[in-house]
């Protein structure tokens, strides 16, 4: 049965747009994760079909045909409030390494400043929360992670960077993140993790999915070095650890 009141609306003409109420949440992200599973399982098979997730939204995309919004839009709610079986999602963990050196935070004093915490009690504080991947874009394999403490809580910069070095680590609102390439970026930075988060010559560019947890621990600049050369010659394994359901 239907779990919360969901709107459907146009988005474009291939295009359907699924919301949930516009909360942060990971129960919300859940009943997301696991309807789409349904549709993709027993409901639309076609795979011509795309479904893209993220927060509080679901949406579905057919590749070539035109959708028939009204009729589709019926269907959809029918299939949301039907009685289906919850699948067990397996959960995983992904520990991720970080330096937090001043070269690379450079937002470090800054927050310190800000939060009114010291550069060692931030780092404690990013380190010892598991993450929720809540979204994946703005570049490909940025994840959008949420749940940090809220005394690490700082908004985004007025004046945006033209450029933020690959794997710099940032917080911005009730987030924090990776930039997967050099970009400009508006987020209070401050580490670098030398985990490539995103390949495109791998089969799966990008490991980490939508519901997955993320922890990160701090390494020395040393160990940092280390891994950027082991991710090079393509050695380098990410800690992943299975969660019970």
């Amino acid at each position: 049965m239907s779990a919360y009141k969901i709107s459907i609306r146009p988005f474009g003409i291939h295009s359907i747009l699924v919301e949930w109420p516009a909360r942060v949440e990971e129960t919300i992200l859940e009943d997301i994760l696991q309807f789409s599973q349904h549709l993709s399982q027993n409901c639309l098979k076609d795979e011509k079909w795309e479904m893209v997730l993220a927060y509080n939204s679901l949406t579905l995309i057919h590749r070539e045909k035109p959708i028939a919004f009204e009729s589709f839009k019926n269907t959809l709610l029918s299939w949301y409030d039907a009685e289906r079986d919850e699948t067990i999602r397996q959960k995983i963990l992904w520990r991720l390494p970080v330096c937090y050196d001043l070269e690379f935070g450079i937002d470090l004093k800054a927050v310190s400043e800000y939060s009114g915490l010291s550069i060692e009690e931030i780092i404690e504080k990013h380190t010892e929360k598991r993450y929720t991947v809540y979204g994946i874009g703005f570049l490909p394999g940025f994840m959008y992670l949420g749940g940090i403490p809220e005394v690490l809580e700082i908004p985004r910069k007025s004046l945006p960077r033209p450029k933020v070095l690959k794997g710099a680590v940032g917080l911005a609102g009730k987030q924090t993140g990776v930039y997967p390439q050099d970009s400009p970026g508006g987020w209070n930075i401050i580490g670098n993790c030398s985990v490539p988060m995103f390949d495109p010559k791998k089969e799966a560019p990008c490991f980490v999915n939508i519901g997955d947890k993320v922890q990160f621990y701090a390494i020395e600049r040393a160990e940092y070095d280390l891994h950027k050369i082991e991710g090079e010659v393509g050695i380098y394994k990410v800690e992943k650890i299975m969660l019970d359901a």
